[in-house]
């Protein structure tokens, strides 16, 4: 089958990722980039898992009586692919598929995996920003070149990457960064105050999660202006999916998986009026 529209949504086989995946298929049909059959590739790190997520999915009663999905007539396929993004070598296996498979590009990618570790110390600190921060960045570099011109790259950061919590200095440096070497250059400082003790004093939260979501956020402002500045059109956006009942938030949270997934599936799916290098929530710009 030759599908118009191929996107590719990372860490998706539970939580917010899996609901982003369903609500693409449902809401596809009704997008103004709706143009044909729309291929979506569910990825996680865990054969098992991803392979019983679309099942799920392909078994799923919205779906079917959506008539979303391509086994019911519908304009959606769901295919699964193995992507674990803290391994080089697997990024490089996705991408190597994806250019042979879809010579043309790739429409978008939801870069959705990431993790959240209790406690706080030197190791919880490295660890979370290897993956949320320094691991999606190395996707987004390797999956920006398969995307067509019109392409769409959305990031699943946080509020908890907001800058309120920051001593006018750190937040100064986070908005005023323009490449990925400054905000890289204030992940390393975090990392060096942990270590220290200190990160407190030198102007940061006790928090890995929240200041690798910060980073994020920064790293993908400088991300779309860098695509900008040589001469891209693909939209680079991050979005805060809100504050979402799943495993990460042992289900604290106050919105539905579906309900968070409103934002992340707008940005790649529908008119956004070319908005790039955007901080989004709630299907809004926000405030960074």
């Amino acid at each position: 089958m030759t599908y118009s529209r191929v996107g590719v949504v990372t860490g998706a086989n539970k939580g917010i990722g899996l609901a982003v995946v369903r609500q693409l298929a449902l809401q596809y049909p009704k997008s103004p980039l709706n143009n044909g059959p729309l291929l979506i590739y569910l990825t996680a790190r865990d054969k098992g898992r991803g392979e019983a997520a679309v099942k799920d999915l392909e078994q799923d009663t919205q779906l079917k009586n959506a008539k979303a999905l391509k086994a019911n007539g519908g304009l959606s396929e769901i295919k699964f692919h193995a992507l674990d993004i803290t391994d080089s070598s697997s990024i490089k296996t996705l991408v190597d598929d994806l250019k042979e498979a879809h010579g043309d590009g790739v429409d978008f990618v939801i870069n959705n995996a990431g993790i959240a570790l209790d406690g706080f110390n030197a190791q919880v600190v490295k660890t979370t920003l290897g993956c949320n921060y320094y691991s999606t960045l190395e996707a987004c570099h390797a999956f920006l070149p398969l995307l067509k011109p019109t392409g769409r790259m959305v990031n699943v950061a946080s509020m908890s990457g907001k800058l309120n919590k920051y001593s006018d200095e750190i937040r100064n440096r986070f908005l005023a960064s323009k490449t990925e070497d400054d905000v890289t250059s204030i992940m390393k400082d975090f990392a060096s105050a942990v270590e220290a003790g200190k990160e407190k004093e030198a102007g940061f939260p006790s928090a890995a999660y929240a200041v690798s979501k910060a980073g994020l956020v920064g790293a993908t402002r400088a991300l779309a202006r860098t695509e900008k500045e040589n001469g891209g059109k693909v939209l680079i956006n991050s979005c805060c999916p809100g504050y979402v009942d799943t495993d990460m938030s042992k289900h604290n949270g106050t919105k539905s998986p579906d309900e968070g997934a409103q934002t992340p599936v707008m940005l790649a799916i529908q008119d956004i009026k070319g908005q790039t290098g955007e901080f989004w929530q709630s299907e809004k710009l926000f405030e960074w």
